[in-house]
């Protein structure tokens, strides 16, 4: 291949020809594509409190070496200490600099995963990626391992396509502890901003339309969660001798969660405005298959689905402290709490939503019960520049590589660090792609990925780098 990127011999990434030879690489390099996705899912790389740390560093030793082909001049696997010397999860970043005046492109991905949570809910070994009519099973295999293979793939493939002196900037960056919130994330971005500055940011870690349609995640939901705790004595007193005029905790809690929606299912809690409206249709029926919705369940809120799922807040209760059914005695139970955690539409402050929650259960007729409201972790909103050149080439990528075109959603679950890197980086372009489906069920049993899906991602990424490398 002629190293210039004029000569009349360099093939035109915008051509059919090329969308063509772009496929074929895919197809003839697919089975060792799966069988790295399915050596990454055997790590248990697991950043939370109370598992084995040594796992998540054996999987970014393996995706380091991964990288190793792929070009990359630089390589490196760290780690951040904050001031209490709490040390963060294994970040690996890679890159190979830009020539002359071509762009840089930092390419994101995360290899840790949720927890497989109840063996006995999965169908297959979650640690097993195994496939079945058409679906590769197991905890990482769509979130968000797939990403770094995809990103490994387009390296890869555009290496092999127009050879290695393209002279785009490449820097790839795979977080260590993106499910536990990104805690060393800003850290990261401080003490390595010159190894990861880039004018397009690729993050491969967002849903699909459908099977067939993909999309360009253009909005993000941010969250805040906290603890709502409810003290009514100091210890448990019989029900007998002093049930009646003693209230339990438990109902005093029930009170303040039913108090946070009104009849219709909106959240309840004056100050969280919507400043955003979906242009695109959810239809209920497949939002009801996705979910696995019981037959009858009327869905809560008002306004659209989509306006719903991606623009405005919501509210749910994801975990609760009190004497479960196994333990409990004929006692009044004297403390009880809920986690609660709140997603929250572009235009909404996180830190202005748990202060808008603190007041509304502060102003709650709670008999004089004490009741405190500890807040968590705060991920802000996040909307895509619409006239962005980035956005429209990710776009055009998508849909040469899925042959239909590709729409632009929100996305309702959020991803607090993407607002760190429009901190570090105002001026470089986000783009929010990724592997899932509505069928994929990250985060829960039986987490999945289409594999045409996988193919359509990996053509996509090589088409859209391969246009950066030529675009200036």
């Amino acid at each position: 291949m002629n190293a210039s990127l004029s000569a009349e011999n360099y093939p035109d990434p915008h051509s059919s020809e090329f969308v063509t030879a772009v496929r074929k690489w895919v197809d003839n390099h697919f089975a060792t594509i799966q069988a790295n996705l399915t050596e990454l899912v055997t790590h248990q790389s697991l950043a939370f409190d109370g598992y084995d740390r040594e796992a998540l560093q054996a999987c970014s030793e393996a995706v380091t070496n991964l990288f190793r082909d792929v070009g990359l001049q630089e390589l490196h696997c760290l780690t951040e200490v904050d001031d209490d010397g709490n040390t963060s999860g294994p970040a690996v970043i890679g890159r190979v600099p830009a020539s002359g005046n071509k762009p840089t492109v930092l390419l994101y991905a995360h290899q840790d995963v949720q927890p497989v949570g109840d063996l006995s809910a999965w169908h297959t070994d979650p640690w097993v990626a195994t496939e079945h009519q058409g679906r590769l099973y197991g905890r990482g295999t769509a979130d968000d391992k797939a990403g770094i293979i995809v990103h490994h793939a387009a390296l890869k493939a555009l290496n092999e396509l127009l050879g290695k002196d393209h002279g785009l900037g490449v820097t790839v960056f795979i977080e260590g502890e993106e499910e536990i919130g990104s805690p060393f994330f800003a850290q990261f971005l401080q003490h390595h901003r010159d190894l990861l500055a880039a004018d397009t940011i690729l993050v491969a870690d967002s849903s699909n339309w459908s099977v067939d349609v993909p999309a360009l995640t253009t909005s993000l939901r941010g969250m805040m969660d906290g603890v709502i705790e409810v003290t009514v004595a100091d210890h448990p007193v019989h029900s007998g001798l002093f049930g009646g005029p003693m209230p339990d905790a438990i109902i005093v809690l029930s009170r303040i969660i039913a108090s946070l929606h009104d009849a219709s299912g909106d959240v309840a809690v004056e100050g969280l405005k919507q400043t955003r409206w979906a242009d695109v249709t959810y239809e209920n029926e497949d939002f009801r298959t996705q979910t696995g919705a019981v037959e009858g369940l009327k869905l809560a809120g008002t306004g659209s689905l989509a306006d719903r799922l991606w623009n405005k807040a919501a509210l749910n209760i994801i975990g609760i402290d009190a004497t479960p059914i196994s333990e409990s005695a004929n006692a009044i139970v004297p403390t009880a709490r809920a986690r609660f955690s709140m997603r929250l539409g572009p235009g909404m402050d996180p830190h202005e939503a748990m202060e808008a929650v603190i007041r509304h259960v502060s102003a709650l007729e709670v008999s004089g019960a004490k009741v405190q409201v500890h807040p968590g972790e705060f991920g802000r909103p996040f909307v895509v520049e619409p006239e962005a050149p980035a956005t429209d080439m990710m776009k055009k990528a998508l849909s040469d590589a899925w042959g239909t075109a590709a729409i632009e959603t929100g996305l309702g679950g959020s991803i607090p660090f993407v607002a760190d890197l429009v901190d570090a980086f105002p001026d470089a372009s986000i783009l929010l792609t990724g592997v899932e489906d509505p069928y994929t069920k990250a985060h829960s049993p039986n987490e999945s990925l289409d594999l045409s899906v996988l193919r359509h991602a990996i053509e996509a990424e090589v088409l859209v780098l391969a246009r950066m490398a030529v675009s200036r």
